[in-house]
């Protein structure tokens, strides 16, 4: 189940891009991008790079980086995606925003999720989290990433064996998508319930799994995401493949790969590769059961090597930052060592001073002393 540890990364998508923008263009170029991700990533990044061209307000380049990692990673290239999201946290410091400084941090997490960098992951949800308390309760931007933050969650418990606790947390996050008002959340919703979905699927509650699925692929459709309704589309014919009607999901599996076509997403593709290969030896068709499985080894290995790229930067940027962080600790006792030794020196020749004052002292006294004997 390799392929549902991915899943998740895109539920991070219309979240990181729809909270910022102010400008009326801006804002329909930033939708137009927020759909195109599904549909054509490559679109969006053209978009995204357009508005790059004209933006000088942090907070709308902080949105344009979200922009391209987001893109990227409906690609599955994991490497230009940190490099966006990296850019995106520097620039992140330097504005005040609570809202923008969680979905960054977020983002950033589903980022290290991605490369299986759990504790990491986990350690930068707790970061969002402080910012995300301090949020009023009135504000749907608290909803919005307690929901991106409880999906994530779910999707490391999920990864480590645990599906009821990830079921859990999906369902909470699902709740707190649907009290968000303000913004558009079909994108997060269909990946939500897609999960979900797998989670039924995972401890073989088939009728609650296809329900979810239906579910996902509703959501999908309405926004016209191609991407979200093949995810979808694949989850349903895992559940039909469970119950051995292995032509009916060799259908689905179909139409997903027709919808994928112009998307470029290699953990999708491996899906679908997978589980026709798997459907086509249930029924004992060797020929087109070999073809698959190649295309399925192919992919896999392509995004591996997408991976181990992106895995090798982000080791990169954790050294830099544990560097930075030893040269932090290294100044800061330098400073302490510093002033011990300014203060012991202050409190030593004040000592000495007052031990000199006092020798002067009883020296006087003593010569005072002989004077009064001798008279």
């Amino acid at each position: 189940m390799k392929l549902f540890t991915k899943i998740v990364s895109i539920v991070l998508l219309g979240c990181q891009i729809g909270l910022f923008g102010q400008n009326i263009s801006d804002d329909s170029l930033i939708r137009k991008a927020n759909q195109e991700i599904y549909n054509n990533p490559d679109n969006a990044v053209k978009i995204a790079k357009k508005l790059l061209q004209k933006q000088k307000d942090v907070n709308k380049l902080v949105k344009v980086y979200l922009i391209l990692s987001t893109a990227s990673i409906a690609k599955r290239d994991f490497d230009e995606s940190l490099k966006n999201l990296l850019v995106a946290r520097e620039l992140v410091q330097k504005t005040n925003s609570l809202n923008i400084k969680t979905s960054v941090l977020i983002a950033i997490a589903m980022q290290y999720q991605q490369m299986d960098f759990y504790s990491k992951s986990l350690e930068t949800l707790d970061e969002a989290g402080e910012y995300l308390i301090q949020l009023p309760d009135n504000d749907p931007d608290k909803y919005f990433e307690t929901a991106r933050s409880y999906a994530l969650r779910g999707m490391i418990h999920k990864s480590q064996l645990n599906p009821e606790i990830a079921l859990q947390e999906f369902l909470i996050a699902a709740r707190n998508f649907e009290k968000v008002k303000e913004k558009e959340t079909h994108f997060n919703q269909s990946i939500v319930y897609y999960n979900i979905g797998y989670c039924y699927l995972l401890l073989n509650q088939l009728n609650k799994a296809e329900e979810a699925f239906v579910k996902s692929l509703e959501f999908a459709r309405v926004i016209n995401a191609n991407s979200l309704e093949a995810f979808a589309l694949k989850g349903l014919s895992e559940v039909y493949k469970s119950k051995k009607e292995n032509q009916t999901a060799i259908n689905l599996l179909v139409e997903a790969q027709e919808l994928s076509k112009k998307i470029g997403d290699l953990t999708l593709n491996e899906g679908i590769y997978r589980e026709m290969a798997e459907n086509y030896l249930a029924m004992g068709n060797q020929h087109l059961y070999q073809a698959y499985n190649g295309k399925f080894f192919e992919a896999s290995f392509n995004r591996e090597q997408n991976e181990l790229s992106s895995i090798n930067h982000a080791i990169d940027v954790h050294n830099k930052e544990m560097l930075k962080k030893t040269k932090e600790i290294t100044d800061h006792y330098n400073i302490l060592i510093g002033v011990v030794v300014v203060i012991g020196l202050s409190i030593m020749s004040t000592l000495l001073y007052i031990t000199l004052k006092m020798k002067k002292k009883n020296r006087q006294y003593q010569d005072e002393i002989h004077n009064l004997i001798r008279s």
